[in-house]
């Protein structure tokens, strides 16, 4: 339907005429879908919080979709996590200031045939991410793709390839209860019943895996087949916890990888009777927060060398990997909310937790914001940031790193000392809720400059709409704390 009423046929079609898309490309995925009998193509793009939002096409549509775009409702950009449109949509400029955004018009998804994949879960389904524009033909400003490939450009253009790996870490449950009466139906719904599958703190043993591996096979068998990176499944420390590596991948894909990584485990989990949970900490007796460690090095475009590993026998990174750290470090406060950019995602800033509450680096140092580990000699020398969440945007997480530490360079910036105890002095403290991370992203002049006035009032207005819900609901704490005793 989207496709026959853009009226773009006639005139050569939205890609053409704006000089978008790879056409040989997407010939290339259209046959393949053809020979492999597809009946269906997801098209999908990230939004601002890193989650897949999409058409599903049918097969023989797809390359219309390649040549005209695929429609869609403007107020998905406006969206917070509970899908409330926070901008007043219908008045002039829709709450953006953009005649583009007035009305709940359309922008158009444009799919990306290098991302192309056959969903092994659904039987007969191709997948593809998307970017999207406006009819007119310009980028979406709030597209976090493209900010990302923006920012990856800036560090292709001084010399720099972006290598990442993924540690990320989430909760399996068994689903008991779907919690889907009528009455449950909200605006968030209720969240599901679910159990464990397994008790907690037996730290990597191998009987916890075996344990564990019955409801692990699946996951690793389609992860595997759809052609993520993947490294390791691990046994986390919590009930029910569990982590997933990905090997180290360049620039964009690394992003691409961790939004079909998180949507493809929660899909899998629940065809399978389980609950996948990528909260960092759920509300459940006993569990442990989880967290998204980021590792990066970059590495020189031309010889393919990592430029953090250091010469000197003594040194922990070498000179430019120095200033990309104390660039990461300088803006970690403003920045916080690019890793966490979720409530909940501060309740995991503790100390002594082998998670971060403090602006400090450290060689092998797990309770250091940034931790260092390779060294001379050792091609695999990276900076591990520590402070993210597994509910972050990626696109926006890996933005934030680039650009942080890109300036650390530009300014041949040094970082302090390193710490040896993280959490025993006076160093700036992270952010310690969302609120605060807000106000430091708000008065924060060195991420404004590099992703714009637009997007970061963009970015902090439904941040705010959030914060605001939560305020003004009554928690269980409140409850406990005031209704007896008043």
């Amino acid at each position: 339907m989207a496709e026959a009423s853009d009226g773009a046929l006639g005139r050569g079609g939205f890609a053409r005429r704006h000089g978008l898309g790879d056409a040989r490309a997407a010939a290339e995925v259209v046959q393949r879908v053809q020979a492999e009998k597809l009946d269906v193509v997801r098209v999908s793009f990230p939004d601002q919080h890193g989650i897949l939002r999409g058409k599903t096409l049918v097969a023989d549509t797809l390359a219309s979709a390649f040549e005209n775009g695929v429609s869609m409702v403007t107020t998905l950009l406006a969206k917070d996590t509970a899908h409330r449109t926070v901008f007043p949509w219908f008045t002039e400029g829709g709450g953006f200031d953009m005649g583009e955004m007035t009305g709940a018009g359309d922008f158009l998804m444009l799919p990306d045939p290098s991302s192309f994949r056959v969903l092994p879960w659904a039987p007969g389904t191709g997948w593809m991410l998307a970017d999207i524009y406006f009819p007119a033909g310009d980028p979406v400003p709030f597209a976090t793709r493209e900010i990302l490939r923006s920012a990856l450009g800036d560090l292709t253009r001084a010399g720099y390839d972006y290598v990442c790996g993924l540690e990320v870490e989430f909760h399996l449950f068994r689903l008991e209860d779907a919690k889907l009466d009528p009455a449950q139906a909200g605006q968030p719904g209720e969240p599901p019943a679910v159990s464990l599958l397994a008790h907690g703190f037996q730290y990597l043993t191998e009987q916890r895996m075996d344990e564990l591996d019955p409801f692990l096979e699946p996951l690793r068998r389609d992860l595997l087949a759809l052609g993520l990176p993947l490294r390791t499944l691990e046994v986390e420390y919590g009930p029910s916890q569990v982590e997933i590596t990905l090997k180290p991948g360049v620039g964009l894909a690394t992003a691409d990888d961790m939004v079909l990584l998180r949507s493809a485990v929660k899909q899998i989990a629940r065809r399978h009777g389980l609950h996948a949970s990528f909260m960092c900490r759920p509300n459940l007796a006993n569990l442990f927060s989880s967290g998204w460690h980021l590792h990066q090095s970059l590495r020189d475009c031309e010889s393919g060398e990592n430029r953090f590993m250091p010469e000197d026998g003594g040194a922990a990174l070498s000179p430019l990997g120095r200033h990309f750290a104390a660039g990461l470090l300088e803006h970690a406060r403003a920045g916080a909310i690019f890793a966490a950019p979720t409530l909940n995602g501060y309740k995991r800033y503790q100390p002594y937790s082998l998670a971060p509450d403090r602006v400090h680096w450290g060689r092998d140092n797990r309770g250091a914001l940034l931790r260092v580990l390779g060294g001379p000699g050792d091609p695999g020398t990276r900076i591990e940031n520590r402070a993210g969440e597994p509910a972050a945007n990626p696109y926006l997480y890996l933005a934030s790193q680039v650009l942080a530490g890109l300036d650390g360079i530009e300014r041949a910036a040094t970082p302090p000392p390193m710490a040896a105890e993280p959490y025993g002095d006076e160093a700036p403290r992270l952010p310690g809720s969302l609120l605060e991370a807000v106000a430091a992203l708000r008065g924060d002049d060195f991420f404004r400059a590099r992703l714009g006035d637009r997007f970061i009032d963009y970015y902090l207005h439904i941040k705010q709409a959030e914060i605001d819900r939560f305020l003004a609901s009554v928690t269980d704490w409140e409850q406990r704390e005031y209704f007896e005793i008043f």
